[in-house]
């Protein structure tokens, strides 16, 4: 009989020559459950996305009860689904009043691609900045605005009148102009290994911006629904973008994710042509559900209030000679280490102790702690105590 595993391997696409390998049959709470009996704790939250658990039960409840109504009906803004609207109310309450129009999206690179259309649209201009060591995601437009040429190259020619200027560096400001239709930008960069901007720089980014007309688009598609402590990371820097992008912990587990704006800039979409952004499965019935259920747990259960100090155990556990940096922001943080060796080791060390940590696509050199943001004080010493277990052996 064919394994499971070499049906993955013979049958599904493979995105590199070395993929984990691991299998899961069973998810809940902050683990992961193998075949065999295997248990994991889950620090990655399948990227950021698991903010609140696996399979929480209020999640479980709200898809069973949509499951029971309906599934896909039409494309994306032809009929009214409640779960959308609904959605749509509470996610714009949760947010400051110059964002009053969402738009959703199957998932986070989606919803770059839409910002970029509607920001050229509503501006009239065509140059759009990203940054260096960015992630936006995989589709041309968003790949054109990953500030890495080593992934560009192979699917070249991207899209014109793309620059980038440097992550929090105020010189860099300068190369926005009257020309500049938006600035594209990680309200903390993930995969260039957790790099958390000043307030100066944030605060000056978003002036020079208004100075000249030109959008500031946030992704906040790995930070948002309170992985740093507080629901969205602009909250920190005083600070409010023109558009919004989400995705990952908005669908408590279910593929979803949108962009947000106001009004006046998202009716652009409307003519001119007319269904000039349209999708099928965008805001898919079953993920809006599901993500009400997610906010309101995070709401509920007050996880903002508890991120700070988790995220203070993991600094002090892993307080250790070996490790030369702990980045981050609240439960979005990572371990620098000398080496992708010592990375790699340490992750299979961690993964055979029944740990799961993982790298980043622009810092092979750091490990990514992102645990689901309902981890206990007990199970992040455990966790931490396996991971210094693997840097004693291996750095």
């Amino acid at each position: 009989m064919i394994s499971n595993r070499e049906l993955f391997l013979n049958n599904l696409a493979q995105t590199s020559n070395s993929p984990r390998l691991f299998e899961i049959v069973k998810a809940e709470g902050i683990y992961l459950f193998g075949p065999n009996g295997e248990k994991y704790i889950d620090l990655v939250s399948g990227f950021n996305v698991s903010n609140i658990g696996h399979r929480h039960p209020k999640v479980i409840e709200a898809i069973k009860n949509q499951l029971d109504k309906y599934l896909h009906v039409t494309v994306y803004g032809e009929y009214v689904q409640a779960p959308q609207v609904e959605f749509a109310q509470r996610l714009l309450e949760t947010l400051p009043a110059s964002f009053q129009s969402v738009y959703f999206t199957n998932s986070g690179t989606e919803a770059v691609e839409g910002a970029m259309k509607i920001a050229k649209k509503y501006t009239g201009r065509r140059q759009i900045l990203g940054a260096e060591k960015a992630y936006h995601g995989s589709t041309q437009g968003a790949l054109s605005l990953i500030g890495n040429p080593e992934f560009q190259k192979a699917y070249a020619p991207l899209l014109p009148e793309i620059d980038f200027i440097k992550f929090n560096d105020l010189d860099s400001l300068t190369k926005i102009t009257d020309q500049t239709a938006a600035v594209v930008i990680e309200a903390i960069q993930g995969e260039a290994g957790v790099r958390v901007p000043t307030l100066e720089f944030m605060q000056a980014l978003r002036q020079t911006c208004t100075d000249h007309g030109t959008l500031l688009i946030f992704d906040e598609i790995q930070t948002g629904f309170g992985r740093t402590g507080k629901l969205f990371v602009f909250e920190h820097f005083g600070i409010v973008p023109d558009i919004l992008l989400l995705a990952k912990g908005i669908g408590g587990g279910m593929p979803l994710g949108a962009f947000v704006a106001s009004k006046e800039i998202m009716d652009v979409i409307k003519d001119n042509p007319m269904l000039g952004h349209i999708t099928t499965f965008g805001g898919h019935p079953v993920s809006c559900a599901a993500a009400m259920a997610s906010l309101q747990v995070i709401q509920d259960e007050n996880l903002l209030e508890q991120v700070e100090h988790k995220a203070q155990l993991f600094r002090k556990q892993l307080d250790h000679p070996k490790i030369q940096e702990i980045r981050g922001l609240g439960l979005m943080m990572c371990i620098q280490l000398e080496n992708f060796d010592q990375v790699y080791q340490v992750s299979s060390y961690c993964a055979a102790k029944g740990l799961m940590i993982d790298w980043y696509l622009h810092c092979e050199t750091a490990l990514r702690i992102a645990p689901p943001l309902t981890i206990s004080a007990d199970e992040i010493k455990i966790a931490c105590e396996i991971i210094l277990e693997a840097i004693e052996t291996f750095c």
